[in-house]
């Protein structure tokens, strides 16, 4: 989950000291798993130019370097989608009865344009202290170090009691316009990558602008991405002779009565969580009020404080909001059409169904359709954060940056975990790489990630997956 602006001012200011991680000795798999970061990341993987299947069949060749076996690396595509391929692959542990971990990461990229960028972003450059390219952080990093981890345990022999599984897929970040390799291994092969909790991106932590370690995120659920249609037609007429009746102002006053409608407040132990233990966190009035809201959810003095940013406010409920306008056909007639995309991110376990019944009583007017617009998302509920899961990843965040608190988080957007939670299989946001309350570059110009972030992230992983991959 991303750091709102609230919350890293508020940081910025505590003042709080933590322990920082300290690397005794060199690390001799680090130049291996560079090479590794710097070959996925170079390989342009945007759906308009770029190859997912070339990136995942370089990530199969690594595996198989390390020794596994081709039955158990698979690269998958689809004829209609051949560049749009990913990965799978696993490390088969010690008792088949006992459900694996899945490991889970997209390594297709946002789109880049050399003539925006400082760098070329398909170019590795470390400079500053910084990776820079596109992929650099989202979510190459997470796919970088997910490989890495199989080929370490590979390599050094590793049997753990549980198979680990890792699913490299693309299509993330293209919407409906792309093939989703996660959604079609849900559907299709959910055998190649069942397993008893997956991990992905989602949430990370945050430092302080003097490099201290502050907290650590793991996301538990996630709202959903729909988008829903709304027309109005008319017969329209001549524009000299206007009258009430007009498909724009139909329109216009059901916008009106939207823009003024708040969903209402939800709740997850999530989200009480991390409204409760942020809360602790940054103190005063903004701190008090998350507490009091997390105790009591109809504290209306407190919700009114804490939804004075845009994010909090988001996480406590659904949105819809209008982001396109469409309408008439001349400048001297009467429309006879109006149109406008609301796009709404839905509170998790809430159904597509019922948000459109809710659109449409808040619009309030018969005149004015309400239609679900493009793939029909699913809603799962959250994935519960159980001990099994919060366990371990408190216990090597304490050993490598001391007491910092693990925050639980739900995010305002949408992974690829929408998917794994909506088949059955409880996905969480962990990473272990933390950022600055500064702009990361994702998704927009100049992305980057602190070297330094990614070295303690794969660390992290390295360690709290062969914690989960071994446990009873």
């Amino acid at each position: 989950m991303r750091l709102t602006a609230a919350l890293a001012t508020a940081i910025a200011l505590c003042g709080a000291s933590f322990a920082l991680a300290q690397s005794a000795t060199p690390d001799p798999t680090e130049p291996g798993f560079r090479a590794l970061y710097k070959e996925l990341v170079e390989t342009n993987t945007t759906l308009s130019t770029g190859d997912c299947t070339l990136a995942a069949q370089r990530m199969a060749a690594r595996l198989k370097s390390a020794g596994y076996a081709d039955q158990d690396v698979k690269v998958f595509f689809t004829p209609d989608h051949p560049k749009e391929g990913g990965l799978v692959a696993v490390l088969h542990g010690r008792d088949p009865k006992a459900k694996a971990i899945l490991l889970l990461a997209h390594i297709d990229v946002v789109e880049a344009k050399r003539a925006d960028w400082t760098r070329d972003p398909f170019t590795l450059i470390e400079e500053g202290g910084y990776f820079y390219a596109r992929g650099a952080s989202d979510d190459k990093a997470m796919a970088a170090s997910f490989t890495d981890v199989m080929v370490r345990y590979r390599q050094e022999g590793f049997k753990p009691r549980r198979d680990v599984k890792l699913a490299l897929t693309c299509g993330e970040e293209s919407g409906s316009a792309a093939f989703n390799g996660a959604d079609w291994l849900v559907q299709n092969h959910k055998d190649w990558i069942d397993a008893a909790f997956a991990l992905n991106e989602g949430a990370g932590g945050l430092m302080d602008a003097s490099g201290k370690h502050i907290y650590l995120g793991i996301q538990a659920g996630e709202k959903v991405y729909q988008d829903f249609r709304l027309e109005t037609t008319n017969p329209g007429g001549h524009s000299s002779r206007p009258v009430p009746d007009n498909a724009i102002y139909h329109l216009a006053g059901g916008l009106t009565r939207l823009a003024s409608y708040d969903f209402p407040l939800q709740m997850t132990d999530t989200t009480r969580a991390y409204f409760s233990r942020t809360g602790a966190l940054i103190g005063g009035e903004t701190g008090a009020a998350m507490i009091a809201l997390a105790k009591d959810p109809t504290d209306r003095a407190a919700e009114a404080i804490v939804s004075r940013d845009s994010s909090w406010h988001s996480m406590l409920r659904t949105t819809c909001v209008a982001t396109m306008l469409d309408g008439g056909h001349a400048t001297n007639a009467l429309p006879q059409r109006a149109g406008a995309n609301v796009n709404c991110r839905i509170f998790p376990g809430v159904s597509v169904a019922s948000v459109k019944e809710t659109l449409e009583r808040v619009i309030a007017d018969p005149k004015v359709s309400v239609t679900v617009s493009g793939e029909l998302s699913p809603t799962p509920a959250p994935p519960p954060l159980s001990p099994a899961v919060l366990g371990p990843a408190e216990k090597v965040a304490h050993e490598m940056w001391g007491d910092i608190p693990i925050i639980p988080a739900m995010s305002t957007g949408a992974t690829d975990s929408r998917f794994l939670n909506a088949g059955g299989i409880a996905s969480y946001g962990l990473s272990g790489m933390f950022s600055e309350p500064t702009s990361s570059g994702v998704h927009g110009l100049n992305e980057r990630i602190q070297v330094r972030a990614l070295l303690e992230g794969r660390e992290y992983l390295y360690r709290v997956v062969k914690i989960y991959s071994d446990a009873k």
